[in-house]
């Protein structure tokens, strides 16, 4: 099932920001997977994508009614995902108190940015939550997995930069010379 976390993980981080009804939706997908995952260990596979796909659907058709809503709480959600995920591998912790309180932090930190700066916010949020997807599912050592999610990091936020750049500018009024 990794794969399918993986072409979540790709379509976030490339159109995050332009679609951020995908981008709510596979976060709800990929948080729905990962909780379902952890609280119903031994359920057969099918159980946890039908709950998963579930959480991503709701979340992206509520998103389009309530659009500012929806995207702070998809970049709670990406904020805690993404810092859950990486706060185990920089502190070199095997408790689990780490994660969830690297999960708490980036939730709140990920709410607040989404919150004041939208089009940054989502630019960033989506590019950490599609880099994080594709590099946690990408069979590779720590290092090398390090080293991807940094590329993808920066590629993403440089590809949605360039596309919010290209909108901005389509958009502005030309001037008469």
């Amino acid at each position: 099932m990794g794969w399918l976390n993986i072409l979540a993980g790709l379509a976030v981080l490339f159109f995050g920001r332009r679609l951020f009804w995908l981008f709510v939706g596979c976060v709800g997908f990929i948080a729905g997977f990962e909780l379902a995952g952890d609280m119903l260990q031994g359920q057969q596979a099918w159980v946890i994508l039908v709950i998963a796909l579930g959480v991503g659907v709701l979340g992206a058709i509520a998103s389009v009614f309530l659009q500012r809503i929806f995207v702070v709480i998809a970049g709670f959600f990406a904020g805690g995902y993404c810092l859950s995920t990486l706060a185990p591998l920089a502190f070199d912790a095997k408790g689990e108190i780490i994660p969830w309180i690297a999960f708490a932090v980036g939730a709140v930190v990920g709410a607040i940015l989404t919150a004041a700066l939208l089009e940054p916010a989502l630019i960033i949020m989506s590019s950490l939550a599609g880099a994080t997807a594709v590099s946690r599912h990408v069979p590779l050592d720590a290092s090398a997995r390090t080293v991807l999610f940094i590329v993808l990091l920066v590629l993403g936020i440089a590809v949605q930069a360039g596309q919010y750049t290209k909108e901005t500018k389509s958009q502005r009024p030309q001037r008469a010379e």
